[in-house]
């Protein structure tokens, strides 16, 4: 039988290196579940879209109709306008997205499903609805 014997000192860092080993595997689990909730949806949304803003309270012009794109779950301008649109889509189909341009900026938020899609908007002293059609690849 062989006995062997290990200092308390030796003891006290294995336990401590133990330690670390849970709390960096904690936190590689928790980074982990961060990034899968966060994802994006991917190509089931991919695609452009036409977006047709409407104002419902405020002095904002009345409709605003100008296509995104999204792509690997992030919206971008898909046209020719001075605007830039940042946002993104979620696998349910949740969305969230900020348009900004001439000094101005809106939110809006909502969800997609298929090829359709709407929700709301504000800016600070306008906001309203928006519905969204899918027009293509």
């Amino acid at each position: 039988m062989l006995l062997l014997t290990v200092s308390p000192t030796l003891l006290a860092i294995a336990d401590e290196d133990r330690a670390r080993r849970r709390a960096l595997i904690a936190v590689i689990a928790t980074v982990g579940t961060l990034i899968s909730s966060t994802s994006f949806a991917g190509p089931a949304y991919d695609g452009v879209w036409s977006v047709l803003v409407q104002t419902e309270k405020g002095d904002c012009d009345p409709a605003y109709r100008y296509p995104i794109r999204i792509a690997n779950g992030h919206l971008t301008n898909a046209g020719d306008a001075a605007f830039t649109i940042t946002g993104a889509v979620a696998p349910s189909g949740a969305i969230t997205v900020t348009v900004s341009g001439a000094g101005k900026s809106a939110s809006g938020s909502g969800r997609l499903a298929g090829t359709e899609g709407g929700g709301s908007w504000t800016d600070g002293s306008c906001s309203g609805s928006w519905t969204a059609e899918r027009r293509g690849a």
